[in-house]
């Protein structure tokens, strides 16, 4: 039998990391989940949460494992690696979807990225993509030695950031045996170019300020940061696109949640700018499912990754109807329209 040591956190610790976050009704979780029909407490027989902190690479990482109704740890359950957006945190959207696909049968896993959330590294809100990669490994790792799970059923649901390293780590690491994206965001194209390439004019001054940054820290100087400036309701009221503005609204109103936040250290352009992650897109030779919102001002992202994963000969897009990029995180009528499609094309593939 395999053994683990798995180190639960106590609803004391998760008080202290999480700050006991607010759901969308105000009323208080004690896992510090944020979003709708969120687990508040563990009952036999139902789905369970599990908060649970692991090693990798010297880190304390900090995640939830989430598992099925009449859960057995003799019996072998296809699992779930779930990476969340950019600045969010395990309590939010991924949580979610962890969830729903816990109360379908699969053992899930939502980790927060190293040096973010309540996981462990400094200085905070490090955002580097090799990171972000190995975070779904790391969680590949301990979801795979986790009690009842089947290591040759495992896929993968990257969501918006998430969803782009999600597609750079499987097509490398073939643990993964069906992929899956929701609202793609290609992280690295996005800091270089500008969302729809509105940034295009300024990608060498913002380089030479990632370079500044890097050369302030060596020399122990303050962290520099980006996107740390708090923004008002009317100030995202006048955005052009609709991800920033609904996203601000997500993250800081109705789903906000301590942990979370948009700034990340000005050094790490240095190494998103080189990023894209649709290179190498032929070498995902596994089933793959890219799910985003009809309405979505970042589709052109998972069209152009979708159109380059020729390696693979089991390949969906699959439009949500008039879902917008952050819709897809919440509003019920379109989760569970990518649930039931996550639903069908698991079951095909694991």
């Amino acid at each position: 039998m395999k053994k683990l040591l798995i180190k639960f956190l106590s609803i004391a610790t998760m008080t202290m990391l999480g700050n006991i976050a607010f759901s969308q009704t105000g009323t208080r979780n004690p896992f510090g989940l944020v979003y709708q029909n969120a687990i508040t407490e563990n009952v036999a027989g139902k789905v369970n949460i599990h908060p649970v902190t692991y090693q990798l690479n010297g880190l304390l990482i900090a995640a939830n494992v989430y598992t099925p109704a009449h859960y057995d740890t003799t019996k072998s359950y296809p699992a779930v690696v779930v990476a969340h957006p950019n600045g969010g945190v395990k309590e939010q959207v991924a949580g979610l979807y962890a969830q729903r696909l816990a109360e379908l049968g699969y053992i899930t896993i939502a980790a927060d990225a190293a040096y973010q959330g309540a996981s462990g590294g400094t200085p905070r809100n490090v955002d580097k993509p090799a990171f972000r990669i190995e975070d779904i490994r790391g969680m590949a790792d301990f979801i795979g030695q986790y009690a009842g799970v089947n290591p040759n059923q495992l896929g993968l649901l990257g969501i918006c950031g998430g969803g782009g390293y999600a597609l750079k780590a499987a097509q490398t690491d073939k643990r993964f045996k069906a992929v899956a994206t929701l609202s793609m965001f290609n992280s690295g194209v996005v800091r270089r170019n500008g969302f729809m390439n509105s940034g295009v004019a300024t990608i060498q001054q913002r380089l030479k300020q990632a370079s500044d940054a890097r050369a302030q820290e060596a020399a122990g100087g303050p962290v520099a940061y980006a996107n740390e400036t708090k923004t008002t309701d009317e100030q995202a009221d006048k955005m052009p696109f609709d991800l920033y503005r609904e996203g601000h609204y997500y993250y800081n109103r109705t789903h906000a949640h301590p942990n979370s936040t948009f700034r990340y250290t000005l050094s790490s352009l240095l190494d998103l700018m080189e990023f894209d992650a649709a290179t190498n897109m032929d070498l995902i030779n596994q089933p793959l499912l890219m799910m985003v919102g009809s309405k979505s001002d970042s589709y052109y992202m998972t069209d152009a990754a979708f159109a380059l994963a020729t390696g693979t000969k089991e390949k969906e897009l699959f439009l949500i109807p008039d879902a917008t990029h952050i819709q897809t995180y919440y509003v019920p009528q379109y989760v569970d329209k990518a649930v039931e499609k996550l639903q069908d094309f698991l079951k095909k593939h694991l």
